[in-house]
């Protein structure tokens, strides 16, 4: 390959997912791959050698620049790293516009509403998006894409296809409450996303699903965000215990609480939000190799460990009591709501914070507000 460059210089060499012969060197146990070893060596050498390869350029992509050999990135190699990460607003209108070209759209279609829908999406999740809605929209034998072929698509893509709706049941009205308590408990509580839907349709493991969507990409996240976060995942859990009892919680807030143990375990150990002070505990990167961790100490003693342990459960302790106090609190509403949910098996957010203001006080930016 650098010979033909040579002979066609000047010239540009792409090497897509470099990560396949650019691993790290030695990387496990028992050895290594010798030919991509090998294959890395030669690469290395062609790049930066006795002799200069002047008139070439070298390109290479990869989506896990933490893999590379650390040869690789020195200077007078890959020492430029451009990152392209999801795009903002601006740029899911402009990828969106590019994928919409071949699709025939109906007129109410408004490609920055559905940009805005999108937060966090990448180019390839919005071509996949336009492209759900165009099937569906063949097999409702439709002329033109329509907005509700739009929101079916970002609901398959974000959480799998949509299953069988339960009969009304004991277990259908348990998970109405589930999904109300999640629902509920992120309306009511400050610094938390808007709800957007509550629907008991079945998608992908999940039995009923409640999508919380940020107005728009947030870079950094304060503890209160965090909190509220882990309240809001909290209020599924806080009301299956106080409307069925303990003895009748199920297995699907699991899903839930190995999220909020996450949570808040980094707000201890990565980003100094508890009692411990201002300390980072744990690498941000997990071991990506088999045997990179093997003869690697602990960071901190085991008293520091049990103590993380404590402030890890104080942290959720302190968001349960809260999503169990806003359950108590909103009975009156919350039965209404499933009530509505079991009839219609989907609520828009706009529809839920309306009807939560007939009975209370929802949260305005910074202050709690009545809304009627």
């Amino acid at each position: 390959m650098f010979k033909k460059a040579k002979e066609n210089a000047p010239c540009l060499i792409f090497i897509d997912e470099i990560d396949a012969v650019g691993r790290q060197r030695g990387a496990g146990i028992g050895g290594g791959n010798d030919e991509r070893e090998q294959t890395l060596n030669q690469l290395l050498t062609e790049m930066d050698g006795f002799e200069g390869n002047t008139g070439i350029i070298i390109i290479a992509a990869t989506n896990r620049p933490d893999v590379l050999d650390s040869a690789l990135l020195r200077p007078g190699r890959f020492d430029r790293q451009v990152i392209v990460d999801t795009p903002d607003l601006k740029g899911r209108i402009k990828v969106l516009e590019v994928h919409a070209r071949n699709k025939k759209l109906a007129s109410e279609i408004s490609i920055e509403a559905i940009a805005r829908r999108t937060p966090g999406f990448t180019g390839a999740d919005l071509a996949n998006l336009l492209n759900e809605a165009a099937i569906l929209t063949a097999r409702r034998r439709k002329e033109a894409i329509t907005m509700l072929e739009i929101n079916d698509a970002v609901d398959r893509v974000v959480a799998g296809m949509e299953g069988t709706p339960l009969v009304d049941s004991k277990s259908k009205r348990l998970i109405a409450y589930h999904e109300v308590g999640h629902a509920i408990v992120g309306t009511l509580i400050k610094d938390h996303d808007p709800v957007q839907k509550v629907t008991l349709v079945p998608r992908g493991q999940a039995q009923g699903l409640t999508w919380f969507t940020p107005n728009e990409e947030q870079g950094l996240i304060t503890r209160a965000q965090l909190k509220a976060r882990i309240t809001g995942a909290l209020g599924g859990r806080a009301a299956e215990e106080e409307i069925f009892g303990h003895s009748e919680v199920t297995t699907g807030a699991g899903g839930d609480l190995q999220q909020v143990t996450g949570m808040a375990r980094q707000m201890v150990t990565r980003f100094g939000m508890s009692d411990l002070g201002p300390l980072s505990l744990e690498s941000q990167e997990g071991e990506v190799f088999l045997g990179a961790g093997l003869m690697s100490r602990a960071e901190y003693s085991e008293e520091v460990a049990s103590r993380i342990d404590e402030q890890v459960r104080l942290i959720i302790e302190d968001c349960h009591q809260d999503a169990i106090r806003i359950i108590q609190e909103n009975r009156t509403v919350i039965d209404r709501l499933v009530d509505l949910l079991i009839e219609k098996e989907t609520i828009d957010g706009e529809e839920f914070r309306q009807i939560t203001a007939e009975y209370t006080l929802v949260p305005d930016k910074d202050r709690f507000v009545p809304q009627l």
